[in-house]
């Protein structure tokens, strides 16, 4: 297992995933700056002239600390581009990421052989988020750097194997870069991503009670206050099963033990529209949030991790 050089010398491996509305360009430069990768989605930004101001405000922001830290040199930044058929921005958003030469973007929801080929010619590389090895194999034929695992029990639009069972298969036949996610919230989880056959683990819902996160203060402590055990996995919200924090759902007026299912015909990406007003109300969630006692802010939690996980590698050593 080898990892580009974008990736290789992050303080810990660690990408801080793209929360749909929460992050902003303060969260991922806190994250870059503290020493993992952090991303953003670029339909976080409306309207679509502002994803030109966020990656100029990013990368001026990202060279500033550079220069002034260079014993610390800030992590790489990552864009979330929706591949989805009905994201309408997806040209838009592709072209100012060419002109900002993303270094990293992550594709969901779709693989598609040119935006590979766009990043790459650029010098970026692409990871691509996956449910199961079928879909994984798709996304390496088409030019894929990295595979992105979204196991069970990660935030957002997840699958439903054990992370065990994803790496062990994806491992089986990619050597890459293979990133886990899935309910990874401790340092030490970090550590077992990796001994388990990842290079880096993938962290999201955490992230969302931090002071950096535009979160409002209920979803913070709703993040704070809750647990694994109430999380609800639907598909009634986008069309595609993601994991949803019980409260904001009974919050809506609805029963999460009798929830409609839904058609995945029903997505639609890019658009402003009733959805967002879902996205707001309804809030995504993986199942690794029992172990967040507070809001704080992004650095200290990244430090704690950092702490945590040479913690763990010395007690495995010893």
């Amino acid at each position: 297992m080898s990892l580009p050089p974008i990736l290789s010398s992050l303080r810990i491996p660690v990408i801080g995933a793209p929360l749909f509305i929460v992050s902003t360009p303060k969260l991922v430069i806190a994250q870059c700056t503290a020493g993992i990768v952090g991303s953003f989605p670029a339909l976080n930004a409306r309207p679509a002239s502002q994803l030109d101001e966020w990656l100029h405000e990013i990368t001026e922001a990202l060279a500033d600390w550079d220069r002034d830290h260079p014993e610390s040199p800030a992590a790489p930044f990552a864009v979330n581009q929706i591949v989805h058929r009905s994201n309408d921005r997806f040209e838009h958003d592709m072209d100012v990421c060419s002109k900002w030469k993303v270094p990293i973007v992550i594709t969901s929801l779709g693989a598609r052989v040119e935006l590979n080929e766009a990043v790459h010619s650029w010098g970026g590389i692409t990871l691509h988020d996956v449910i199961d090895d079928r879909f994984a194999r798709k996304a390496v034929e088409k030019g894929a750097d990295g595979v992105i695992a979204v196991a069970a029990g990660a935030g957002g639009h997840a699958g439903r194997w054990s992370p065990f069972a994803l790496i062990q298969e994806i491992r089986q036949w990619f050597d890459g870069p293979l990133i886990l996610s899935g309910a990874i919230a401790t340092g030490g989880a970090v550590l077992a991503a990796t001994v388990a056959g990842a290079d880096l683990a993938y962290i999201g819902s955490p992230f969302i009670a931090t002071d950096e996160a535009r979160a409002s203060d209920e979803y913070k402590q709703g993040i704070v206050a809750g647990s694994a055990s109430e999380i609800i996995y639907t598909d009634l919200f986008t069309g595609v099963h993601g994991n949803y924090l019980r409260p904001s759902i009974v919050a809506a007026g609805l029963d999460p033990d009798n929830l409609e299912r839904s058609d995945p015909s029903t997505m639609k990406f890019g658009a402003d529209g009733s959805k967002a007003k879902a996205w707001r109300d309804i809030w995504g969630s993986g199942q690794g949030i029992g172990v967040i006692d507070r809001v704080r802010p992004a650095a200290e939690y990244i430090d704690m991790l950092a702490k945590q996980y040479e913690d763990a590698k010395a007690r495995i050593c010893a």
